[in-house]
């Protein structure tokens, strides 16, 4: 490593990888089409530049940006941790990437969140986007309703403040027809819980959608109930948000008052176990892979 020709680039030293659920959307053929192309799976996470012939990488700074799964790698840009933000390095994983920004942006900007609402957001243990997503509503004084597939996971969304049932031992319907009517809803999974949110929806309710694995029935209800349905891709709402996301998150995680769990693993040898654990819905909390020390 200490004789590599960086040619104006930089090399980084990789500490903790960032494993999601949208990797999933790009594991397929090039032949069908989305909005985001299908690559080698890399992730996002934060890195350590080891040496640098690029004047904004400085060796020893801490950089952040989608890397391969690897130890070493070359690169000529990637954003940096901001030095003078007070936050703990292994939060950067949180301020830095994308899954508390898509949060903070999305709310912000969609939900038209009111006091005494009902939210109902689905996989708030699992998806650190939707965990945020619960405190989120709660500082707006909304009821937030939520849905996990294991004790494990519905102990720490109710200590996130969600009403939370089991959707294995109990009707997700039974249970948001006792809450109808639905305000706001942030949707990470489509299908039978999509279908049972819109069938509870209220009138004028907005649906923010995230992601979605599978396919829905009662699309009826957009028209019947004058819904408002957004898709949500983080990047359309930065340049709005930034500036406020950095003035109010990192504050509130260091000072505890937003809170987050990591699902954690150690060495790249653990990387596909980890993709395939966030497929399946094992992971309590963000999954976050433990490469090397400094």
């Amino acid at each position: 490593m200490d004789t590599t020709h960086l040619n104006g680039g930089f090399l980084l030293k990789t500490l903790v990888g960032s494993v999601d659920p949208y990797m999933r959307g790009r594991m397929r053929s090039s032949e069908k089409k989305m909005h985001g192309a299908p690559f080698t799976i890399d992730g996002d996470g934060v890195s350590l530049v080891k040496r640098s012939k690029h004047n904004d990488a400085v060796p020893g700074k801490y950089v952040s940006g989608i890397l391969p799964h690897q130890e070493y790698t070359f690169y000529r840009i990637c954003k940096g941790v901001p030095s003078e933000m007070n936050f703990p390095r292994d939060m950067a994983l949180h301020l830095l990437l994308t899954t508390d920004q898509t949060a903070y942006m999305a709310w912000e900007e969609l939900s038209r969140a009111k006091k005494g609402k009902v939210a109902f957001i689905t996989t708030g243990a699992g998806v650190r986007c939707n965990s945020m997503v619960i405190q989120l509503a709660k500082r707006h004084d909304l009821k937030v309703i939520a849905s996990a597939g294991s004790e494990e996971k519905r102990q720490f969304m109710k200590e996130l403040g969600a009403d939370v049932s089991n959707y294995k031992t109990t009707d997700t319907r039974d249970v948001l027809q006792r809450e109808e009517p639905i305000e706001v809803y942030w949707d990470n999974v489509g299908g039978n819980v999509l279908d049972a949110a819109l069938e509870h929806a209220a009138v004028y309710a907005r649906f923010l959608e995230c992601e979605m694995s599978s396919g829905i029935k009662n699309l009826h209800s957009t028209f019947a109930k004058s819904l408002i349905i957004n898709g949500i891709l983080v990047h359309r709402l930065e340049t709005k948000y930034d500036a406020e996301f950095y003035a109010t998150i990192p504050a509130a995680l260091v000072e505890g008052d937003i809170k987050y769990r990591e699902d954690l693993t150690h060495g790249l040898e653990t990387v596909g176990d980890a993709i395939l654990r966030v497929q399946q819905g094992r992971n309590t909390g963000k999954a976050v892979v433990i490469v090397a020390g400094e």
